[in-house]
């Protein structure tokens, strides 16, 4: 009797890997999907330019804004930022006219959107890994 022994390790990690990644590709529309129902709307821009991007040497799924002040909107400014300026400040908008603030409130759409949602992206990424 003779025992034949084929090393599949290459190949099965080689699947598990192309399975956590569409798992991860899923977890990331998912998640720009919440973000952008969280997202405070003005005029639009901000919303229209949350997307997601697939690290594969982390590996994880990564949802982001490149807006100028999507960090503003998320984390808030002045008195209402942690360590921001604490006094009040004027500004003069494109029609001249003048305005005082003391910052805006933290309107968070990228955190909670990956935050409050673990179990449902720990879910899709278990269902990759397994039908994989």
């Amino acid at each position: 009797m003779s025992i034949e022994i084929h090393d599949n390790s290459k190949e099965i990690s080689a699947a598990i890997k192309v399975a956590l990644l569409r798992g991860l590709e899923k977890c990331g529309l998912v998640a720009e999907g919440y973000a952008k129902k969280l997202c405070p709307v003005d005029t639009g821009n901000l919303r229209n330019s949350i997307t997601h991007m697939v690290d594969e040497q982390e590996p994880a799924a990564i949802i982001g804004t490149n807006s100028d002040y999507g960090a503003y909107v998320e984390l808030g400014t002045g008195k209402y930022y942690p360590g921001g300026r604490p006094t009040p400040w004027v500004y003069q908008d494109a029609k001249g006219n003048w305005h005082r603030t003391s910052g805006r409130k933290a309107q968070p759409f990228l955190k909670p959107a990956a935050a409050e949602h673990a179990d449902q992206y720990r879910e899709i990424l278990k269902k990759e890994l397994k039908n994989g």
